[in-house]
């Protein structure tokens, strides 16, 4: 999904230390066998917009959730005439939903809803309801919703249902509808803020990522969209999640704005005991930066839709992790107890750290996922996937608690997941604005970091003290500097890396035991 109308973009996504085509995994994972169980409990046969309606409350899809998770897992109907389900990419992105026919066109509220068509990868059939007065009606199919292009239209008589749909709202000026969140594909969406183009992707739920027996995609299988009032600021969405190993109810309030807020509640039924789950889950690409960019000749300084991954745990630290795109497959944990937060950033947000008129990395949002209540014992789970093309999705976080979820019971999360420039809520310190690795002497690395922040320019310069640490080599010539082009800091230091294969490395700066900065962690490997 893109910026350009909602369509996919050409990212992509990796399973394991294998890339895997993100059109080819979505595919695989909507094409993953599931029942349509809305279909039987909310609709007729062939559904309409203006057919019979069906009672809807708060705990009308958790009730559906709790009997799918007693079922055995069923097979999707994914057949499609064969001019959808063989069309290319480029072929998609020409079957258009047509603006005129978007749900509440014409009725003065703030939001408006559009719909994707199902074809190429997208051939898992969603169902997709509009909820109102307190009962739930399908949203009917019909070819003449979209402007088919080239492609060929399906004939008039068969309900295809939809791929997904996108959320419209005036988020950049008052008279234009803006698209500021999609879900397409498996458990995907994407949101973004004012002035900001879509970027890093969020997940209902993920499943065994990293293992290598392989990843199980869960998909939404069916939506209920809340119709808003004229005086609204949020729209409510329901979604029904099913997997081979679990079943889901999400309740999702967005917030479009400077910064887009996603409210999460989730109640997961576990088919299976589950210990691999990823909560709060993000996905995003990372190619280079002046801190990894080994073997790349590009006339970009960067290349990623987020630079770095940012933690505030339990204890109350701030972390800064900033992301590398390995030879290996890197999985990192960051063990916790009930995390404040975690996100992947675009921390760059100025043109001249990319160079790049087409993409604008600099207008890519951050996303930062803050627990609402207690999220117990576990890790922050950050997987770096080699990729030598920035069509590829590569890098996933997320949060995996410590104890396996038990079968036959409901488990709930609760977060709120934040779309926009920056994580909130910022403590008062300053921050690791720039990572850069290079060539030091002898046969060690050079790390140059620099530190910016309100907490730096009244410091005493005298008092500001620099802690480095590594856990393996030798760190060596540390060096702390005022840079007075930019009020800044810069903390430099050699890492004799003594042949080792990784090396975990730790930074900050302090005034007398006082934190002045958040901490910054890097694993060190050979290039």
């Amino acid at each position: 999904m893109g910026a350009e109308g909602g369509h996919p973009s050409r990212h992509c996504a990796h399973i394991g230390a294998h890339f895997l085509d993100r059109r080819r995994f979505i595919a695989g994972s909507a094409a993953m066998p599931f029942a349509l169980a809305t279909r039987w409990a909310l609709a007729d046969s062939t559904p309409t917009l203006g057919g019979a309606a069906h009672a809807f409350d708060a705990q009308t899809v958790r009730r559906l959730a709790q009997s799918l998770a007693e079922k055995p897992f069923q097979p999707q109907d994914t057949a499609l005439p064969k001019s959808l389900s063989e069309i290319d990419y480029d072929h998609y992105r020409m079957i258009r939903f047509k603006p005129e026919r978007s749900l509440w066109r014409g009725e003065g509220l703030p939001f408006e809803v559009q719909f994707f068509h199902r074809g190429f990868i997208f051939t898992g059939r969603v169902d997709i309801y509009e909820v109102a007065d307190g009962e739930a009606r399908a949203i009917a199919y019909a070819p003449d919703l979209f402007d088919f292009g080239k492609v060929e239209p399906p004939p008039a008589n068969l309900d295809l249902g939809f791929a997904g749909f996108r959320v419209h709202a005036p988020i950049n000026r008052p008279d234009y509808y803006d698209e500021v969140g999609v879900f397409l594909g498996a458990s995907y969406f994407r949101a973004v803020a004012k002035g900001q183009n879509y970027g890093l992707s969020a997940r209902g739920l993920s499943l065994r990522t990293g293992d290598p027996e392989g990843e199980e995609f869960p998909v939404f299988k069916a939506f209920w969209i809340e119709k808003p009032s004229k005086q609204a600021d949020f729209v409510v969405v329901h979604a029904l999640l099913d997997s081979r190993s679990a079943v889901a109810a999400f309740r999702f309030t967005i917030r479009p704005g400077t910064t887009t807020i996603y409210d999460v509640d989730m109640a997961l039924y576990p088919r299976v005991d589950i210990d691999k789950a990823g909560i709060g889950t993000l996905t995003s690409m990372f190619f280079f930066d002046s801190n990894d960019r080994l073997g790349v000749d590009d006339f970009r300084p960067a290349v990623h839709d987020s630079d770095g991954l940012a933690i505030r745990n339990g204890r109350g630290e701030e972390l800064w992790r900033p992301l590398v795109n390995p030879r290996d497959l890197q999985i990192s944990l960051f063990a916790d107890v009930n995390p404040r937060g975690f996100g992947l950033l675009q921390r760059q947000k100025d043109f001249q750290a990319y160079q790049d008129l087409e993409s604008r990395f600099e207008k890519r949002p951050s996303a930062w996922v803050e627990p609402l209540g207690d999220f117990g014992e576990g890790a922050v789970h950050l997987l770096e996937i080699p990729t030598k093309e920035e069509i590829h999705d590569n890098v996933v976080a997320f949060w995996r608690p410590r104890k396996p979820m038990q079968a036959r019971k409901e488990h709930q999360f609760a977060y709120r997941l934040h779309w926009g420039g920056d994580k909130p809520n910022k403590p008062a310190l300053a921050e690791i604005a720039k990572t850069r690795v290079g060539a030091g002497p002898g046969e060690s690395r050079l790390f140059v970091l620099d530190v910016t922040g309100d907490a730096l320019k009244n410091a005493d310069p005298a008092s500001v003290q620099a802690a480095v640490s590594a856990d393996k080599g030798e760190i060596r010539n540390v060096v702390l500097q005022q840079i007075p082009m930019t009020d800044g800091w810069r903390l430099s230091f050699e890492l004799a890396t003594k042949k080792e294969p990784v090396i975990e490395l730790r930074a900050h700066l302090a005034q007398q035991e006082r934190p002045l900065s958040e901490v910054w962690i890097y694993r060190w490997t050979p290039g």
